[in-house]
Parts: structure tokens; sequence; C-alpha cells
């Protein structure tokens, strides 16, 4: 039987200025990929830039977030049989190049992710920012027994297992740590990898210093209630 090829994830909310040279870009890295792009709600004219791509568009009928988004290409990947899926963000700062990388370590993992902070970097991240992710980092290492740095990355790469797993059960809210935390609890492995950000090719951030502190504080107790959550392998 032949192989199927490897299902790009790429959720997409109001990102008409990039998604067109994302696109491109992942298939100057590989001209068989199967690239999803989950069509989030958006209100400008991401539907129509993408569908000049010729690339499978799942349109959501509202803005349902990030993990929503995901959810829904990650069962779009189990339902279509697909071994490996890989998440990248519409945005660009997700440089392709690293893909292989990505594969490389789902030979010894379920879940691999694209890490900012496992190796030096001349990504720059808000102060506020790397504090919340060192504080998740934390905390993940105490209720899971493992060391994950970036555990807000959404360049990802999934295996069949994970795939299924997630096409299940992805949090809607705070989806990233949380979304680790289910699972390493249900006994999944997770592999960290470094990889080099870039800057987003249009628009700016919506994350303000205040609402930093919010998120930081928000995202710590949602951490702690998914590890409570979990324990009872409720997504199996």
């Amino acid at each position: 039987m032949r192989k199927k090829p490897t299902c790009i994830v790429i959720p997409a909310f109001n990102e008409e200025h990039s998604i067109s040279k994302v696109i491109k870009e992942l298939r100057k890295i590989n001209t068989t990929f199967h690239i999803v792009v989950v069509n989030d709600g958006s209100s400008d004219n991401t539907k129509e830039v993408a569908e000049k791509e010729k690339v499978v568009i799942l349109n959501l009928p509202f803005n349902l977030g990030i993990g929503g988004a995901i959810q829904t290409g990650l069962r779009y990947a189990d339902e279509h049989g697909f071994g490996v899926a890989i998440q990248v963000d519409a945005d660009g700062q997700h440089n392709p190049k690293y893909i292989p990388k990505l594969l490389e370590g789902l030979e010894k993992a379920d879940m691999v992710i694209g890490g900012r902070y496992t190796a030096p970097t001349r990504y720059k991240t808000p102060f506020l920012r790397l504090v919340g992710i060192k504080i998740f980092s934390k905390l993940i290492e105490l209720t899971c027994r493992q060391k994950i740095y970036d555990s807000t990355s959404g360049y990802r790469a999934f295996n069949k297992r994970a795939i299924s797993f997630f096409s299940k059960y992805y949090p809607q809210e705070f989806p990233e740590p949380r979304s680790i935390v289910a699972f390493l609890k249900n006994g999944y492995k997770i592999k960290e990898v470094p990889v080099e950000m870039r800057e987003r090719l249009s628009g700016k951030s919506s994350v303000t210093p205040f609402y930093s502190l919010y998120l930081m504080l928000s995202i710590s107790i949602a951490i702690l209630f998914e590890s409570m959550r979990t324990e009872e392998k409720t997504y199996e």
C-alpha cells in the first residue's frame, strides 16, 4: 500500500496577508505535503486567498479559537488515515525548514514540539511572556515529571497515536500547555527539538503586558486542573 503523505494542519484566523506565502514555503520543502487550512471563522479574505493555492479548506462557521481549529484539523487527519500530521501557524513564524527535524523526532516520540528555548536563539520574547513560559515549564515538570521548555509553541508534529488522541480531545482554553499535560498524563511520549522562530509576516500580537499577567495566572491554574483531571485517564 502506498504510504500517505504528511498532513500539514494550518489553523488560520484573519491571515489573508501571510497564508499564501506560508503554503508556498511548505511546498518548497516537500511538494507531496497534504495541506489543510482550517479557516477559523475569518472575517477577511483568508478563505479566498487559500483557495487559490489549491489546498483543502475546512471552514468553521465561527471563530472557535486555536484549540477548536487544531482539533478540527487533526480529526480530518484521523478520519482520512494519515499517520503523521504537523501543525504550522498561518502567520509565518514557523520556518518549514525544521519540518525534517520534527519528523525525525517522531521516531522516538508520539508528539514533537519545536521549541524556542532548548538552545540559544535570536528570537526575542517579551519579558513577562518569557517569565510566564518558565513558570508553565516548571509546573509541567512538577505535575508530569518532564521538562518542556516551550509549552506555548504551536509548532508540533504528531504520529498516528497522537492524531487519534487529539482528534477526540484537545483543550479549548489555553490549549498548548494543557494539551501537553493531558498527553503526558495519559502515558504518551513527547520530545522537544530546537527551532528558530521568525517574526510574524503581518499583523501584531494582541497580548498586552496586563493581559500577559492575566494569562500567566490563568494558564498556571489551568495546568494544575488539567493535571488532576487526567489522572483518571478520561480521554482514552
